[in-house]
């Protein structure tokens, strides 16, 4: 089995215009106002907060939940912008113990989407894991949401299979395409 690195996973990670910090009930205030809008839930499946104390809440579990030995880790960053502190939203990944990324995967407000934020955090995250020894990477990606895809192939992902009914989006199954990046030493 390859080694990597639990505790390096975990740190901050900087951009030349990001802020990666790990995810926690102190997010929750600043980031919640983002996960209102709907436009976010067009392609990913996840649910809709109910406020700001239940994301913290949340937030607050999964950063525990990685402490102490398991089987796979929750890592998650919220994303903050350098020059003036907003924040933009967030990216996560699950980590095996065998040193793969199973589930890396990332959101951000939709009056941030088209300036870069994303692939620029994105390919910042593939190379921290990979640096880490994280070996290998998957994401997946709703069929028809081409601005991820993009952003996944800039940040080294490879497009692979059609997984058919693998997600639930606005309570319909829909197709996702795995994408899978691999950093072999």
């Amino acid at each position: 089995m390859r080694v990597w690195n639990r505790e390096g996973v975990a740190a901050p990670i900087v951009t030349p215009r990001l802020r990666l910090l790990p995810l926690g009930a102190e997010h929750a205030d600043a980031l919640f106002p983002l996960l209102r809008q709907p436009r976010i839930y067009d392609w990913i499946s996840m649910r809709r907060p109910e406020s700001a104390e239940a994301l913290a809440r949340r937030w607050g579990e999964l950063r525990q939940e990685g402490a102490g030995e398991r089987e796979e880790y929750f890592f998650g960053w919220a994303a903050q912008r350098a020059a003036d502190g907003a924040w933009l939203g967030a990216l996560d990944a699950d980590v095996r113990a065998d040193g793969v990324a199973v589930n890396v995967g990332y959101w951000f407000g939709p009056e941030y989407w088209g300036q870069g934020y994303a692939s620029e955090a994105v390919l910042a995250l593939a190379g921290h894991l990979s640096g880490q020894g994280v070996h290998e990477q998957r994401a997946t990606v709703t069929l028809g949401n081409e601005a991820s895809m993009r952003v996944l192939e800039r940040a080294g992902f490879v497009r692979g299979r059609v997984l058919p009914d693998n997600d639930t989006v606005g309570g319909c199954l829909v197709d996702d395409i795995e994408f899978v990046r691999l950093d072999l030493r």
